[in-house]
């Protein structure tokens, strides 16, 4: 349930409205917009009159929401919401590029990669410490070196880290991490979300290889009622029955996602590709429906890279990717 409240509303009326719902076990959730404020009402609001509600002076409108997802709805929060990572912001019409390795693999690859995509206009830097691999038999990440030599790589050129989690056994190791990466395949892990609800990291939540919009965004849900609201979501490919891509690159996600819900939307080339030729025009694709960023692979010798190798850019080729980049972007913010 929402509730519309009119404008100048009296803060005494206010605070008299929001003691009484909590007082039956109602979680109230104020959006201050530039128009209006909203009040979403989280829990068994069948014990409310909603009649009761529109008789109250401050109350313009009252609505019943039907969808599962509440918190992570636009119906609870109409502006956009803009998520702080280490300075770096996501969404508000800024366009984040987050790029780095799928690996870390050593002090000194790490580090020249952030240095490089730092000057191509990155603002964030990406990086697997842990590795969630197909074969037990791939390489697994360097675990908590990995970590170490991101934190490196942060002091050398003072960018913003993001990078997996698998487990909340990881947790304490991701103090000095930025923004926790949930993977595809922990989409729907609930006692990691749960967990991940309970820190004030900033969470990038990417969508199953075969969620619906629904099922990301109450998986969003899950770490947003836990009192983590700082979550981003990441459109990185659905399993389909083409082979050809590593994944199909549903780029309807971005506007439909952005429809439903307040939070940012970025875009994942790599995985949803598989291919370094398909990045720049999947990337070009996301910036032009509306996507919040973008998470690109770069590595510097991606022939020779320990894990995704085939689907990295090299720093030459993403550095004339995001001039092109910001172009597009700008042009789709121009009034027609």
């Amino acid at each position: 349930m929402i509730v519309i409240l009119k404008k100048n509303a009296d803060k005494g009326q206010l605070g008299n409205l929001i003691s009484w719902l909590e007082s039956k076990n109602i979680q109230v959730h104020e959006s201050i917009g530039e128009s209006e404020t909203i009040l979403g009402l989280v829990g068994d609001t069948t014990t409310i009159d909603i009649n009761l509600l529109n008789a109250l002076d401050i109350v313009e409108d009252v609505k019943r929401i039907q969808d599962p997802y509440k918190k992570a709805n636009r119906k609870f929060h109409p502006e956009d919401t803009v998520v702080n990572v280490g300075g770096v912001s996501i969404g508000g019409g800024s366009l984040t590029i987050i790029a780095g390795p799928c690996s870390v693999e050593s002090e000194e690859q790490i580090c020249a990669v952030a240095e490089s995509v730092k000057a191509s206009g990155a603002s964030m830097l990406r990086g697997g410490a842990f590795k969630p691999r197909t074969s037990p038999y791939s390489f697994q990440g360097l675990r908590a070196d990995g970590l170490r030599l991101l934190e490196i790589a942060k002091e050398h050129t003072g960018l913003p880290i993001v990078t997996e989690l698998m487990d909340i056994s990881q947790l304490p190791l991701f103090e000095k991490v930025d923004m926790i990466q949930v993977g595809a395949r922990n989409m729907q892990n609930f006692e990691l979300l749960k967990a991940l609800g309970k820190t004030d990291k900033p969470i990038l939540l990417k969508r199953g290889l075969s969620s619906t919009y629904e099922e990301l965004l109450m998986a969003a849900e899950y770490i947003m009622s836990g009192g983590n609201e700082n979550v981003v979501l990441c459109e990185r490919g659905i399993r389909t029955f083409e082979t050809y891509t590593r994944n199909t690159l549903d780029i309807s996600a971005v506007p439909v996602l952005k429809k439903l819900s307040h939070l940012p939307v970025i875009v994942d080339p790599s995985h949803a590709g598989g291919k370094y030729e398909l990045v720049p025009p999947l990337s070009s694709a996301a910036v032009a429906a509306g996507a919040d960023g973008l998470i690109i692979e770069v590595h510097n010798d991606p022939e020779h890279a320990l894990c995704d190798g085939p689907q990295s850019l090299k720093p030459e080729s993403f550095n004339k990717l995001v001039k092109k980049l910001s172009l597009i972007h700008n042009a789709m913010r121009e009034e027609f």
